[in-house]
């Protein structure tokens, strides 16, 4: 690995650590020999932010994944994976969190940007700060090693408006994540992705975020839903049109890979089963037929569990996801579903 890719996860560790009490040595597991962000790479799109509670994303990443904050007496740890490149350390957070309950802090960003996820503040449409996630709400399996996922009650939510290397402007990008598709509402807004770095909305194509639920206020497919839908603001859109598409379908695998990526005057949708399989088109072509969203004026902060003016009526959860510089080819992102599905996530 670049030695300054090496150097920057370092610093980052050790920064994380020295706020955080120390969870002990990790029992040892077997590494990955590439991440969804390795592949990425090699696609000429590296990733710019990568965040997971349930893996690192980097075969080579050996840092904190998130932290967690003990309700008893206000202490926070940090969890890394079982070794270099592996499935989080759930016994170090259960250790930590025993007799009490936790919250979790902070979602690391593992792309050595510093693109950490912390808790939302007030926004144009709710006010803050948001609600931080039960750290224990949304247990799972990934290789056969327990981990725990990001459970999004309503009003819970992370953002961060101050980050490097994400796309501004029309400036292509592109965006997974793997969410539990039988866990949505039709609240506004499940999100992840680029947003405004002001938490107001701003106007349309200022936002350019994987959305998934079924609400119907603004855009919708086929069937009663959930669809993945890609929010830009003033709008979610599933084609391009501004309200029904056909082709965006009802999705709502246990474990599902959204992806939403864009570019100057084109975008698209992608979804599939997170366990197996690949990955589908739903839609791919010209911007939405209305006013605003070509070219875009994407701002360059990061949510998760809300929309960019801070609407945080939605419900859902994360497991993992990652946002690049530049628009992936299919063929990265088959490769990059091809990898999801060998973590196995169970």
């Amino acid at each position: 690995m670049p030695r300054v890719r090496q150097a920057l996860w370092a610093a980052g560790a050790t920064a994380a650590l020295a706020v955080a009490t120390a969870v002990g040595t990790a029992p040892a597991a077997t590494a990955a020999s590439q991440g969804p962000c390795d592949i990425y790479a090699a696609g000429g799109t590296p990733c710019v932010a990568a965040h997971s509670t349930t893996r690192a994303l980097y075969a080579g990443y050996n840092g904190s994944l998130y932290q967690v904050r003990r309700n008893s007496d206000g202490h926070t740890a940090n969890i890394g994976p079982l070794s270099r490149g592996g499935v989080a350390n759930a016994a170090a957070q259960d250790s930590f969190c025993a007799n009490t309950s936790c919250v979790i802090t902070v979602v690391y960003d593992q792309s050595g940007r510093g693109n950490n996820l912390t808790q939302a503040p007030g926004g144009g449409a709710a006010g803050g700060p948001d609600n931080l996630a039960n750290a224990t709400a949304a247990p799972t399996t990934v290789g056969g090693h327990k981990a725990y996922g990001v459970y999004v009650a309503p009003g819970t939510g992370y953002r961060n408006d101050r980050t490097s290397g994400i796309a501004t402007g029309d400036a292509a990008q592109g965006m997974y994540a793997i969410f539990d598709g039988t866990h949505y509402n039709g609240g506004c807004c499940f999100d992840y992705g680029n947003a405004e770095t002001s938490n107001n909305d701003t106007g349309n194509g200022h936002m350019e975020a994987i959305y998934f639920g079924n609400i119907k206020v603004w855009g919708y497919g086929a069937g009663n839903g959930p669809w993945i839908m890609a929010d830009l603001e003033n709008g979610l859109f599933s084609g391009v049109n501004q309200h029904y598409n056909a082709n965006d379908p009802t999705v709502n695998h246990r474990y599902l890979t959204a992806v939403v990526k864009g570019g100057p005057g084109k975008w698209a949708i992608r979804g599939g089963n997170a366990q197996s399989g690949g990955v589908s088109t739903f839609y791919s072509g010209q911007r939405p037929n209305v006013s605003g969203y070509n070219p875009m004026h994407k701002e360059g902060a990061i949510i998760l569990g809300i929309g960019g003016d801070n609407s945080k009526g939605s419900a859902g959860t994360f497991y993992e996801g990652v946002m690049t510089s530049g628009y992936p080819s299919d063929a990265t992102e088959n490769s990059v579903q091809a990898n999801i599905v060998a973590a196995g996530y169970r």
